[in-house]
């Protein structure tokens, strides 16, 4: 609250740009649903499908629907009925278990949920044979690593499908058991395709930055250009409001292959690709 405070009282700061992690990305949304904020919200991390936006938010990131529903059609030829949700904590069960459930009922399925504490790895070690095959992980990373150790132990196989907020490169550095598959969804392109965007990224990415590329940053890139190409289009003077008023046209955008264009409920984004982190350690797109 104090740095969105001290952004909105600086007539400097005429956008917010990709605001991080999908709870921060809802509190700034729901205060500019409220009308405490005058100004452009662009491509905010909100994973809420059901959110309801009001005129100054622009999500071009799919949502957590589009992204369950793209990894649960990939596992659909081992005929799942029944889907285990595991909620990091109570904080996650909280804010998210009401849409995974409605998601669940949508693609008829029955959901098991189960929800962890303090101790991912032993809520992971706690699981029955009656445990759904699939698992949907609903929290971060940290709490994903420790949950696969807590796993490691079972005979059952099972396989972890992880939303948007996990890095599966940082899961393996931190440690992730490997007996267990985990999937990722991702609302970008894979950070190795040949998409121009995706190539201006690596190219930044290496001459800026000594770090690996990761879908992550690229959705940051991502959020960056769009910002930047809606208010490069603009005429005129760059003020607050001559800004929103360029992204309310919400026009639509071909972001070098990644392109946005918004529907009727305001939102842009059904790009979802995943990854899989392999028993052996390899990340196969």
């Amino acid at each position: 609250q104090t740095a969105l405070n001290e952004a909105v009282a600086n007539p400097a700061c005429l956008v917010l740009s990709g605001s991080v992690g999908d709870p921060l990305a809802s509190q700034v949304a729901t205060l500019s649903r409220q009308g405490s904020l005058n100004i452009a919200h662009a491509a905010p991390w909100l994973q809420n499908a059901s959110f309801e936006l009001d005129n100054n938010t622009f999500p071009i990131f799919a949502a957590r629907q589009e992204q369950i529903a793209h990894a649960l059609n990939t596992l659909s030829v081992m005929g799942i009925k029944v889907l285990g949700a595991v909620y990091a904590s109570a904080r996650e069960h909280a804010a998210y278990h009401v849409e995974v459930e409605r998601i669940a009922a949508s693609m008829q399925l029955q959901l098991q949920s189960f929800q962890g504490n303090n101790d991912l790895r032993l809520l992971g070690q706690k699981l029955t044979a009656a445990t759904p095959a699939v698992l949907l992980f609903v929290g971060g990373t940290p709490e994903l690593a420790g949950f696969t150790q807590g796993l490691e132990k079972q005979a059952r196989q099972r396989y972890l499908v992880a939303l948007a907020d996990v890095n599966l490169q940082t899961l393996l550095q931190m440690g992730a058991a490997r007996n267990t598959p985990v999937i990722a969804t991702q609302p970008v392109p894979m950070v190795n395709s040949a998409l121009p965007v995706v190539r201006q990224y690596r190219e930044t990415l290496a001459r800026l930055f000594d770090e690996a590329p990761t879908p992550l940053s690229l959705a940051g890139f991502i959020a960056a250009r769009y910002t930047f190409e809606v208010m490069a289009a603009i005429d005129g003077p760059l003020t607050r409001q001559t800004v929103l008023a360029g992204f309310q046209q919400r026009a639509s955008l071909n972001l070098g292959g990644f392109r946005i264009a918004f529907n009727a409920r305001r939102r842009s984004g059904s790009y979802v690709t995943q990854s899989m982190l392999a028993l052996d350690g390899r990340l196969i797109g």
